[in-house]
Parts: structure tokens; sequence; C-alpha cells
């Protein structure tokens, strides 16, 4: 009889393949007939020359800080100080959609700016549907399936723009793609991301971007800076304007374009149940032992891949209780984020342009 499998990523959301694709379809609704709108980045609204008004921006809070974290307070103060409208509370997709229908008026949706805090391995942290799943490729499309996502109004044009500050997240193009169809209308608008970090309240600027490069250890089991700017060095050959072991001990900031790091951990739980099952549950006495199960499960290895972080940069440990095996890994990330500058005239950092496309991806 065959082992049951469980698995869960904690703190991480794994972006799944799926096979089922449901688009916009661009024939089904009724079409605006109106002229082109032009939507600039202007915080108050604008009258076109046929008289349709575009609302001035607006940005959703999708999240609230926890113990000493400032990133939403710092977005927010942010955007405050650029006129634009916040929206707090709503925390998954169907409750901004939801908000953006039910608070429609005469004029038409131009910017539309969600943040949330994420990362390139942990995901995003914002639901799918209230109380609902974190949001992922295969979550947001399971929910787009079964119909529990509204429809956008007809508020929404190609012309508007859902701008999602989110670490990293151009570089999922199928998430990016599934946002897409799950923020849809009769015309379908610009859904914008950006693959660089996203940073507000710097010293230097409010806001700004940086690219980032990560190495991992086993936490609580540092090799130590001289080791580990070694390494990081190693894994990207081609940058040679960062200093790593500087990065590795710079928290900062220092001058515009300084290179630095923060740091998090990323846990992981795999649970196995023999309850139903003919096999021996197995004990392992070493590091080495569990990797090894790991590594020859055809089911675990699989979802540990999708990581793209190596077995080995995590401490291990397990228990068995009753049936069910539990094993548990956690790696400690160290990024260090170089923030992107303007390559003539002053030192200053680049200005998070939207409209550019070699900032920010549009789908």
């Amino acid at each position: 009889m065959k082992t049951i499998f469980k698995l869960s990523v904690l703190g991480v959301a794994l972006v799944l393949s799926t096979s089922m694709f449901i688009n916009c379809d661009k024939s089904k609704g009724k079409k605006n007939e109106v002229a082109t709108v032009e939507v600039t980045s202007t915080t108050e609204e604008k009258v076109t020359e046929k008289n349709y008004k575009v609302r001035k921006p607006l940005v959703f809070i999708t999240g609230y800080d926890k113990g000493s974290e400032t990133y939403y307070d710092n977005a927010r103060s942010y955007f405050q100080s650029q006129n634009m409208e916040i929206i707090e509370g709503q925390y998954s997709v169907e409750e901004i959609i939801n908000w953006l229908n039910n608070n429609a008026n005469d004029s038409i949706y131009g910017e539309i700016h969600i943040v949330n805090k994420s990362n390139a391995f942990e995901g995003m942290t914002l639901e799918t549907v209230v109380k609902g799943e974190h949001v992922t490729a295969e979550t947001l499309r399971k929910n787009i399936t079964k119909g529990n996502l509204p429809f956008l109004g007809e508020n929404i044009t190609s012309e508007s723009k859902i701008i999602f500050h989110a670490d990293g997240l151009a570089e999922n193009k199928e998430l990016m793609n599934t946002l897409k169809d799950a923020f849809c209308s009769d015309e379908l608008p610009n859904v914008i991301a950006s693959s660089y970090h996203s940073i507000f309240d710097g010293e230097f600027s409010q806001h700004y971007l940086a690219k980032t490069f990560y190495v991992f250890y086993p936490t609580a089991h540092s090799p130590g800076k001289v080791d580990l700017s070694k390494e990081i060095a190693k894994k990207y050959p081609n940058e040679k304007d960062i200093n790593w072991y500087e990065a590795l001990n710079n928290e900062e900031e220092r001058f515009v374009g300084d290179a630095y790091f923060k740091q998090f951990t990323i846990p992981v739980k795999l649970e196995m149940d023999y309850h139903n099952s003919d096999e021996e549950i197995p004990n392992f006495s070493m590091q080495e032992e569990i990797m090894d199960f790991i590594d020859a499960n055809e089911h675990l290895i699989s979802e540990m891949e999708k990581l793209n972080i190596p077995l080995e940069k995590f401490r291990w440990t397990y228990k068995v209780k009753n049936s069910k095996l539990t094993i548990k890994g956690k790696t400690s990330v160290l990024c260090v984020l170089k923030p992107l500058i303007k390559p003539y005239g002053e030192l200053e950092h680049i200005e998070p342009d939207t409209t550019n496309k070699r900032l920010y991806a549009m789908k």
C-alpha cells in the first residue's frame, strides 16, 4: 500500500503549474464606445477632451506591520505625500475588486496601486478571497475557475493600470499572467510589477528600487561573513561593483547606491502519514540522512526544488507522533540589495517610473 504524503510550506507560497487556464474573453460583455482616455500619474482627477474624468490614483495597503516592521507604514507615508487616496482593510483580491466596483463613480479608474509585503521565496501575503489562501498562480487560478472572484466593472478600461508593489513579482511570469486574468473586465487593464525590490522611506529617497542577490545557510549554523561573501561572489561573478564582504556587514545604505543586506528565515514543514502504509517510519541519526530521504522521495524533492534552495542550506529536524512523520527545515537568507542609480550626472536613485519597461513589466 502506498504511503500518504502531505506537504506544507510555512510562510512559503509555492507556485505550482496547472493545466487549467481560463482567460478573460475580450468578446464577452458590452464594450464601451469611448475615445482613448489619457491616463497620467497626476494625483488629481483629469478631464479628457471627451469629458471623461480619470480618477486620481488609489493605493491599497494590503497588510499591517508586525513588531518592529515598518514596511506598510513607510509605503503609506510615501503615497500620502504624493496626495494619493489610501485604501485600508482590503487584504484579498476579492475585497480589492469588490471595493473598486462598489466605489465606482463617474470617473474612470487610472492608476491602482497595490502594496503587498512579499519576497521571492515566501511569495505574496495577499489573500485570494476573504480568509482564503495566499496568492499563488495555483490558488488564484483555482478561485478564478470556481468563479469565486467578482468581475471588474466598466470603470476599468484598457488605459487603467493595476500596479503591484511586491518584491520581485515580475520574475514570476505565471503568477503575473494569472493576476491579469483575475483582474478581468470588459476591457483588460494593464497589470504592472517590477522584478526589483521596492524600498520605501530610504535615507536618501522616499521610494527607490534595488537589485537583489541571495546567499543561504542553515539557521543557527552560519559559516561566517567571510565564507558567505566568497560564496555569493562566486554565485554572481558578473557583479564586479559590489564588495560582498562590506555589503554583508552593512545594514543600511550609507551613501546613494551603497549595497547593504537584510536577513530573514524560511521555514519548511513536510508531513508523511504512514497509517495506511506497509512501509516502516524511518529514523534519522544525522542531517545527511534526512536530506537523502527527501532527495529519494519524488513527491518531496519535486516540491522542494520549486524553492530553488539546496537542501543542505536548511537545518533539518524531525519527529514521529503515532503514524505521522514530520520533517522541519529552516534556512537563513541574506539578501544583498543594490539600489538602482542613474548611470550619468549626479549620484542619485533612478526614479521608480511605472511607464519604464526596464523597471516594470507590463502584462
